[in-house]
């Protein structure tokens, strides 16, 4: 459950970022884009991103709040965290993108609903485990690093496009997303962190996000899951594939910016642009991305109306910056900066599948 901030020790860092620190341990939550639904695990808006535009010039636009949310599995709401649901958000529509083997799953209690809301069931995999016990005895090297996440994030892309899907859907949410007049949305999976955190990714590239910041919003689930991080961590080292290494479960259960980094430049390597895979390969019509994007993008209020306040954009460099200057001063795992040597890794990755790409094209 989000921890509910103490608002005695909250620090400004400009008009609309904050760092709610909880105390007694709790994570660090900046909100935006966090939002305090009690029951519901890793909540918060995929909006507030700049939309990069040339060098010389600051941004113009950004990612619209209020339209799509993301967090992990909703079953453990509180009646107070439905209300933050459906009377604070809005939200109608709920889109799962969990397998029927995990919904079967002993001890999966239902989502709850309320007046007005629907669940789509969009199973990526059919009738595959994807939780992080099954991720670890499938991708035995997820847990072993970057190659890892590529490997076992590249298959999440290839499930959702594959032609024969009966369920399209990332084709299936892109529609919704389309819809005129749009209606806020929420999708999760079980942690809201891989299929959930790729999702979220493609929404945002399409946008124009730049692939930093998109890495920086996947980062942002190390916080949001902080508080069961342990529990996972345990069910891994307590299971065969993982059996007493901790150090690889605590690797498999991050998010770590490079991981999203490098699966953004072998999406591009592997279909050409995150536009291709969405409509080559999705079926998302190509009008349908043009009206996600009238719906996603907005103007930024250059003028700070009070009344527009909410489309501000989040500073989301000095939102990572003082989160790691936030772990560091607790002991506690953050993700790295932009300019630390996890991301400058990622980046020669990114580099080496570009370069492999032209050099197989000549």
């Amino acid at each position: 459950m989000a921890p509910t901030p103490n608002h005695n020790c909250v620090r400004s860092l400009n008009n609309n970022l904050t760092l709610n620190h909880t105390g007694g341990g709790q994570p660090v939550l900046p909100s935006p884009p966090f939002i305090d639904a009690p029951g519901l695990a890793n909540l918060r808006d995929v909006g507030g991103y700049e939309i990069a535009g040339p060098s010389h010039r600051p941004p113009h636009q950004m990612v619209r709040r209020g339209r799509l949310y993301r967090s992990a599995d909703p079953s453990g709401l509180t009646a107070e965290g439905v209300t933050v649901l459906s009377d604070q958000l809005g939200i109608k529509t709920v889109f799962d993108l969990r397998s029927v083997v995990e919904l079967s799953r002993d001890g999966t209690p239902p989502t709850p609903s309320w007046d007005g809301s629907t669940r789509v069931s969009v199973p990526i995999f059919l009738d595959k485990d994807y939780s992080p016990e099954a991720l670890a005895v499938r991708f035995n090297n997820y847990s072993d690093g970057l190659e890892g996440f590529v490997r076992a994030y590249s298959s999440i892309l290839a499930a959702a496009a594959d032609p024969g899907h009966p369920h399209a859907p990332f084709r299936t949410i892109f529609e919704s997303l389309a819809s005129t007049p749009p209606s806020p949305l929420l999708v999760h999976c079980t942690a809201g962190k891989d299929r959930t955190g790729i999702f979220c990714a493609l929404v945002l590239a399409l946008c124009g996000v730049d692939d930093e910041a998109i890495a920086h919003d996947y980062s942002l689930t190390d916080l949001g899951l902080a508080q069961l991080k342990e529990a996972t961590v345990q069910k891994l080292i307590n299971g065969d594939a993982l059996r007493g290494d901790r150090a690889r479960a605590e690797r498999m259960v991050s998010s770590r910016k490079e991981n999203m980094l490098a699966t953004l430049a072998t999406l591009r390597a592997t279909y050409g642009s995150v536009e291709t895979y969405v409509t080559a390969h999705c079926g998302v019509p190509a009008a349908a991305v043009e009206q996600v994007r009238r719906n996603l993008i907005v103007d930024i209020d250059t003028n700070h109306h009070q009344q527009q306040q909410q489309q501000q954009p989040t500073d989301w460099r000095a939102q990572a910056l003082a989160l790691e200057r936030a772990g560091t001063a607790t002991g506690a795992t953050t993700s790295p900066s932009p300019s630390s040597p996890g991301i400058f890794a990622a980046r020669q990755v990114q580099a080496a599948v570009q370069a492999h790409v032209v050099a197989t094209a000549v």
